[in-house]
């Protein structure tokens, strides 16, 4: 169950000052966890991988480019994009400048197979 709690960034940050790191939702009493990325880096993103649940990505700063099954989309800051359970996806930083997300996958662990 769901209780109000303050998450502080040292509680999920991998690096301080980096938006980078995760939140699972075991540790928040939640179906879902949150995974927090960004880099400045042009070409820089996940490689291609898959979860047996669904996953949600929120652009949040910057572009990017998701390849999503067979289907490429370019997103930018504000676009929300969903991946089904079990289908193979990547994405990579367009440029220019930064690429922040938060992806919400829809499990209370993180789960990934890598295909790359």
């Amino acid at each position: 169950m769901i209780q109000t709690r303050k998450f502080t960034p040292e509680e999920w940050q991998r690096t301080p000052g980096i938006w980078r790191g995760s939140l699972l939702g075991m540790a928040m009493g939640s179906d879902h966890s949150l995974v927090f990325y960004e880099t400045d880096e042009i070409g820089k993103g996940a490689a291609l991988h898959i979860h047996p649940y669904a996953e949600t990505f929120i652009l949040i700063e910057g572009r990017a480019r998701y390849q999503i099954g067979d289907t490429v989309i370019e997103a930018q800051a504000g676009d929300i994009l969903t991946a089904p359970a079990e289908v193979p996806h990547k994405f990579s930083n367009l440029g220019p400048g930064r690429l922040r997300t938060v992806d919400i996958h829809h499990s209370p662990d993180w789960i990934q197979t890598d295909l790359e």
